[in-house]
């Protein structure tokens, strides 16, 4: 594939949200620059959705293409890689309503959030938990979240068993499984 440059990269095409995936928050070879960033074509040299845009509408996202729903969006996918594909047909009907512009700005927000958690809230092994939590959560939930994990008044040690405590509190009263699909 030759280079493939996208203005939002932390947004995918194929309805990612690639600023919330641990290959994006990874330093080292196995690090993602997000669909279409910065040598994106050395990481993915094939991708079947960049080859079907190019092929039809040629979009940013697939929820603008004419053919949109397509056979691969009609049902949720079931199975998760590194991230969570629960969301992608719910976070495009956002974008489309909202406007991109909009979305991103969200999206830009829950990135700000996982990288608080694992700044303040990581015992070492909270990566993949804080970017599912934080991807499939609202944002009205995450800033909840947050302000009572800031409110807690317990020491260091358990901190982090407290805003994981927290969260999973959260997922559950909204009916949302914390774990990706093999």
């Amino acid at each position: 594939m030759k280079e493939y440059k996208r203005q939002y990269p932390i947004f995918s095409l194929c309805g990612l949200n690639c600023g919330l995936c641990p290959r994006y928050h990874t330093d080292g070879h196995s690090k993602c620059p997000g669909c279409g960033g910065e040598e994106f074509h050395l990481k993915h040299p094939t991708c079947s959705v960049i080859t079907c845009s190019k092929n039809h509408d040629n979009v940013e996202y697939c929820f603008q293409c004419t053919s949109f729903p397509c056979p691969k969006y009609r049902e949720e996918s079931n199975k998760d890689s590194f991230i969570t594909y629960k969301n992608v047909l719910l976070d495009f009907k956002k974008a489309e309503s909202a406007g991109i512009e909009k979305y991103i700005e969200i999206l830009n927000e829950k990135i700000k959030i996982f990288q608080y958690l694992m700044e303040n809230f990581n015992d070492g092994r909270r990566k993949n938990f804080y970017c599912t939590a934080v991807n499939l959560l609202e944002i009205e939930d995450l800033r909840e979240v947050l302000l009572s994990i800031n409110n807690l008044d317990v020491q260091d040690e358990q901190k982090t068993k407290k805003a994981v405590f927290l969260i999973e509190k959260k997922a559950k009263d909204k009916n949302i499984e914390l774990k990706l699909r093999k």
